[in-house]
């Protein structure tokens, strides 16, 4: 791992949690977690295993840290893990046409509502959610699905244009599948 590639990873990951913190709660309490874009922009940036599982793991903790959802800790943390593995696979698969914002801006709706799912599952699982999973799912999850592939239309040119700048390489598929 590269220093630069852990400095943007950490820079990314810290204006995520930024974005996670001053975005208002718009239901009970819940609101849409904007840390996932740039989780999301770090795993395309640097799309190798060992930055997945750190981006993933830093989100997680950070997501854990602010949670507003009562006993979202735990869940934030599996969530933010398994989403970032998943997202990885699907950008993997999609790599030959993965550098075009329209597919970024679709992964990015996938991926949040995976991360949804897999959030409100984990709470579920774990602390019961009885009535309030599908209220959660469409009231919550789905607004967040839209915003996120927004945001991330609007951000990944701007973050393809610094990094053309910054003379960052993305490893080939061949570099990523090896290790």
């Amino acid at each position: 791992m590269k220093t630069k590639e852990l400095v943007l990873l950490a820079l990314l990951i810290a204006m995520g949690a930024v974005l996670h913190i001053v975005v208002p709660p718009f239901i009970g309490g819940m609101k849409p977690d904007l840390l996932l874009i740039m989780m999301f922009l770090g795993i395309i940036l640097f799309p190798r295993v060992g930055n997945v599982l750190l981006v993933g793991l830093a989100a997680g903790i950070i997501s854990a840290l602010t949670t507003g959802f009562p006993g979202g800790q735990i869940p934030n943390i599996i969530d933010k893990l398994v989403t970032a593995f998943i997202f990885f696979a699907l950008f993997i698969v999609l790599n030959k046409i993965a550098a075009h914002v329209a597919t970024v801006t679709i992964l990015t709706a996938i991926g949040t509502f995976i991360s949804g799912m897999i959030f409100l599952g984990s709470a579920f699982i774990l602390f019961g959610l009885p009535d309030a999973f599908l209220a959660l799912a469409t009231g919550v999850v789905l607004p967040a699905v839209g915003l996120n592939a927004v945001f991330m239309l609007i951000i990944y040119p701007i973050a393809l244009k610094l990094s053309g700048r910054l003379q960052l390489q993305a490893p080939s598929t061949q570099a990523v599948i090896k290790k």
